[in-house]
């Protein structure tokens, strides 16, 4: 693994914990950390001991959003710079081969509140608080939100949370289905690492499917949708944790799934 200066990649028990680590800047994304992140996410591909992924930010804040600072080199065109550094990076975040939990330990501002968005779990502290920040600058919400926050929480809710800035504080979150699970600050981590240890020793593969069919569903009938399940389903019986899942029901026993 190179060594990082923009994140903290570890790995311990299959799984492994991605950690924004600008603690200076609220975790301020630039393009150098953007590219951090993937070579991380490279990892968590080509590694089949990793069988989980936690997503946090280091010190007092989850992610201020995009460095302003930190622009594109004079000549490049901005929308294909930032599609190929923060898109492409943000997208193998929501197509990882594993589990994806975001922890959010504070401030989720701007793209940083689009980058929370992106787990397939998003827990946070009772502290931590979500702020779109774009109109207030003048700018519409980027790097996703208009995608993700909509399917999140609603139309009309996201459109007054990007129009207003107003902070929508976890607690609040929880309540509209943002996010999955709201903890003390200090239990936080503990919670994101206990869950990350289950999924762990679950069945990646039939976890990964699951989110398939599931972002799939939004584009289907009823029944496209029904019969894409069933078709998916003829897969992961003749897989190896398919298998072993229906034995160890069948023999009433723990199954113990490889991930494949």
């Amino acid at each position: 693994m190179p060594d990082f200066e923009n994140i903290i990649f570890e790995l311990e028990d299959g799984v492994a914990t991605l950690t924004l680590n600008r603690p200076q800047t609220l975790n301020a994304l630039t393009f150098e950390l953007m590219a951090e992140v993937r070579q991380a996410l490279a990892e968590v591909d080509r590694n089949p001991d990793i069988r989980a992924l936690i997503l946090t930010g280091a010190g007092r804040g989850f992610c201020s959003g995009q460095d302003l600072r930190n622009r594109p080199a004079a000549g490049v065109d901005i929308v294909t710079a930032y599609m190929e550094s923060y898109f492409t990076a943000i997208d193998e975040i929501r197509t990882c081969r594993v589990p994806v939990i975001v922890a959010v330990n504070g401030t989720a501002a701007g793209g940083g509140f689009s980058l929370a968005l992106c787990g397939d779990i998003i827990m946070a502290a009772r502290s931590a608080k979500f702020i779109q920040v774009f109109s207030r600058i003048g700018l519409v919400p980027d790097l996703g939100s208009s995608y993700l926050l909509p399917r999140a929480i609603g139309r009309t809710r996201a459109l007054k949370v990007m129009m207003t800035n107003e902070p929508v504080m976890a607690e609040t979150a929880l309540e509209w289905g943002m996010i999955t699970d709201c903890f003390d600050d200090e239990d936080l981590m503990p919670a994101a690492r206990e869950l990350a240890g289950k999924l762990a020793k679950g069945p990646t593969q039939t976890l990964m499917m699951t989110r398939s069919i599931v972002d799939e569903a939004g584009d289907n009938s009823f029944e496209a949708q029904f019969r894409r399940e069933l078709e998916v389903n003829g897969v992961m019986r003749d897989s190896h944790d398919g298998k072993e899942g229906v034995a160890a029901f069948v023999e009433k026993r723990t199954a113990e799934f490889l991930g494949n």
